[in-house]
């Protein structure tokens, strides 16, 4: 153990032992520091690099806290990176272990999927492969669910295959088919309103029966949507969806919880989809935002808008 260890533990303990005998207790447990060595060390001026270390590292925890507390060292080399603060990724492991600062590991649980009981004739069109070309033309859904204090939550998310962007969300008390289909909704919304055309998209999701549901069925055809299901009725048939919820499960629900009710966790729910859409790095998209992501696609490749959205702009 270093010297800079063994000030920083006495620092830690004087006030309430004195320099003097937990000296003594270090020097039997076989770690030699004598006071005077700690009192030498307290006097002479800090390095060039600890006060290096020491900026370095308010940077670090205010980046970390921004950023609910669940990026690793990658994400947050490639944050303090984006924003202009150059340091080696060593530097930033180094740091964040000394200093107890980790990423967040996500966690498994049950399924929320109910099966369908009439029959269903939807193909899977994805076969697993959860890739697109570009936003708009395969979206995923799903359903998980949250503890509150006042009973379970289930939240139902529509992502973006080609960012990871959420595109739609939301939260109700019970299964019920009108979960999927307001996610849904928000999701035509949400491109509608950017001008985006949303016919044609692949809407994919599993065999739950908030899915197979008529009204929902009808909602896709209306908007011209190609409806496509996972064919086993496993996890993997939509794995880019689970993968979202789990992520979800592990950032917000069990690292800011617990909640008392459901409108506790909705407000929470809105912050977190906004800081995953604008700030969040995904390391799927090369450690850029979403939405950072599908501006740049449209950036080199301009998406027509549509008609309710040229009318719009006329206003």
């Amino acid at each position: 153990m270093t010297t800079a260890v063994l000030v920083d533990y006495i620092d830690q303990h004087r006030g309430r032992f004195g320099v003097e005998p937990i000296c003594t207790v270090l020097r039997r447990a076989g770690m030699q520091i004598a006071p005077s060595t700690y009192y030498a060390a307290k006097a002479r001026p800090p390095s060039a690099r600890a006060v290096a270390d020491e900026q370095h590292l308010q940077v670090l925890r205010r980046v970390h806290s921004e950023n609910y507390g669940v990026y690793g060292v990658r994400k947050m080399h490639a944050e303090l990176n984006r924003r202009g603060h150059r340091i080696a990724r060593c530097t930033v492991h180094r740091l964040m272990r000394a200093d107890g600062l980790r990423g967040i590991s996500r966690g498994k649980g049950p399924r929320t999927t109910i099966p369908g009981s009439g029959p269903d004739t939807r193909p899977d069109l994805l076969d697993r492969d959860f890739k697109a070309p570009a936003p708009n033309r395969v979206w995923v859904a799903d359903i998980t669910y949250c503890r509150t204090f006042a009973g379970w939550v289930y939240a139902a998310f529509v992502i973006d295959v080609y960012s990871r962007r959420v595109v739609g969300w939301q939260l109700s008390k019970s299964l019920r088919t009108d979960l999927a289909l307001d996610a849904l909704e928000m999701g035509l919304w949400t491109r509608q309103h950017a001008g985006q055309d949303t016919t044609g998209v692949i809407a994919h999701s599993d065999k739950g029966v908030q899915y197979l549901a008529v009204r929902y069925t009808q909602r896709l055809a209306e908007a011209g949507a190609v409806a496509s299901v996972g064919s086993t009725g496993d996890s993997y048939d939509n794995a880019l969806a689970e993968a979202f919820n789990s992520l979800f499960k592990a950032e917000l629900v069990r690292n800011k919880g617990p909640w008392k009710s459901i409108d506790d966790l909705e407000i929470a729910v809105a912050e977190y989809i906004d800081w995953f859409n604008h700030r969040r790095l995904h390391g799927e998209i090369g450690l850029v935002p979403p939405v950072e992501f599908e501006d740049e696609h449209y950036r080199h490749n301009p998406a027509p808008t549509t008609v309710g959205a040229s009318v719009q702009s006329l206003h």
